[in-house]
């Protein structure tokens, strides 16, 4: 694959352009007859299990859509949102109100509810409002009211993970995943309605995880916690690797609640989260980056040992984003020679020239892993969403 020269990463005209690449390369297959979005891509494009709906995916395509109206206008993108958004009401959703995990030819497959899905049914949500699409926001406090009863635990100021299919069983596992996205879906949905308890909840959030419980790791966030709040370091020490719940610190995930800080400080002036977001990034960039073959790896153990080296596409959108709003904030150039070093790497062994989008995951070497570009889970969410990030913040 030939790597185009190097364009000058921080131009909006280089931003507008790469989304709309990526764009492109979901365009001409992602619609379903259904009207859901099809989940299941491979490198070139082509679609390798047409019948699969998860509910991250049916949720983060709403996003993608919305968003893409918002900033860019093109009307069949906001159809796009709408119909997507209709789907997760009409299939996702069931009778006792929660919305399914997975759907598979139009049957629930998987009906567990999952925090970190409702959280993205409510960053749906509150996207389509922001796109225009008002009915979209009763959603957002019927969400808001799910979330309540099924998963939130008062004393422990935070979402529990996950009920079973009956909403009877709660499962003893607490994790920091499903809590950071909502924290990201409730400061959306303070931006789409303007009440201010979602803003509340949301900073409730940012205090409990990058300032509380991060005092128990050294100023870091962990992944795993037992039903009391204390930090499971044995939780899926086998899986580093894990999808939703993988082991170690992950830098993506410090680097994603950095951003998330200085977002949350734009509302409502916090020095706490400016100092926190500087100190969370640091250490991810710090104690994150390969320095034999560049870029960031998935996770690192407590020892500082890299627990899975593989680069992955999200972690470093997520890392320019954070780094450029870093830029923003204290104009430290470091900070956006950091932002070019992250999109050089990504430039030469993440984005796919050839067919478009970013390629989900690379060897330590970068050397390809598989054929898979989108399986359920990954929609280039986090990619268009860091450029738009970006092309908000403008120097």
């Amino acid at each position: 694959m030939n790597i185009p020269t190097l364009p000058q990463f921080s131009s909006a005209n280089f931003l507008r352009q790469h989304i709309q690449s990526i764009l492109e390369f979901y365009e001409p297959r992602v619609r379903a007859a259904d009207g859901g979005f099809h989940q299941c891509f491979l490198d070139d494009g082509t679609v390798y299990n047409s019948e699969l709906r998860h509910l991250v995916s049916s949720a983060r395509f709403v996003f993608n859509y919305a968003s893409a109206y918002r900033f860019h206008g093109a009307e069949h993108h906001r159809e796009w949102a709408a119909s997507g958004f209709e789907y997760l009401k009409r299939l996702h959703r069931q009778p006792q109100g929660h919305y399914a995990w997975v759907i598979e030819d139009g049957n629930v497959t998987d009906g567990r509810a999952m925090a970190y899905g409702h959280a993205f049914v409510m960053l749906a949500a509150s996207s389509c409002v922001q796109a225009g699409i008002t009915d979209a926001a009763g959603t957002i406090a019927d969400v808001w009211d799910l979330m309540e009863e099924l998963f939130w635990d008062a004393d422990g100021k935070a979402y529990a993970d996950e009920r079973d299919s009956t909403l009877q069983v709660l499962d003893s596992y607490r994790g920091q995943n499903a809590n950071m996205h909502s924290c990201e879906a409730l400061l959306a949905a303070f931006q789409a309605t303007e009440d201010v308890r979602y803003l509340e909840r949301a900073e409730m959030l940012a205090e409990r995880f990058a300032v509380e419980l991060a005092g128990l790791n050294d100023g870091l966030i962990w992944e795993h916690y037992d039903r009391h709040w204390q930090c499971d370091m044995q939780y899926n020490i086998d899986k580093p690797d894990d999808l939703f719940k993988p082991w170690g610190f992950q830098p993506g995930h410090q680097l994603e609640w950095c951003k998330l800080l200085l977002a949350l400080n734009q509302e409502r002036a916090n020095p706490t989260w400016v100092q926190r977001a500087t100190e969370l990034y640091d250490v991810a960039m710090t104690r994150g980056w390969d320095p034999e073959f560049g870029g960031l790896v998935y996770g690192f153990a407590p020892d500082g040992t890299f627990s899975d080296a593989y680069k992955y596409f999200w972690v470093h959108a997520e890392a320019f984003a954070a780094a450029w709003r870093l830029y923003r904030q204290h104009g430290d150039e470091r900070y956006l020679q950091d932002y070019n070093r992250l999109w050089e790497y990504s430039w030469r062994h993440l984005i796919d020239h050839e067919h478009g989008a970013w390629f989900r995951i690379r060897t330590r070497e970068g050397a390809p892993v598989d054929k898979l570009k989108s399986p359920p889970g990954k929609t280039d969410y986090h990619t268009m969403g860091a450029c738009w990030d970006v092309l908000s913040q403008p120097v």
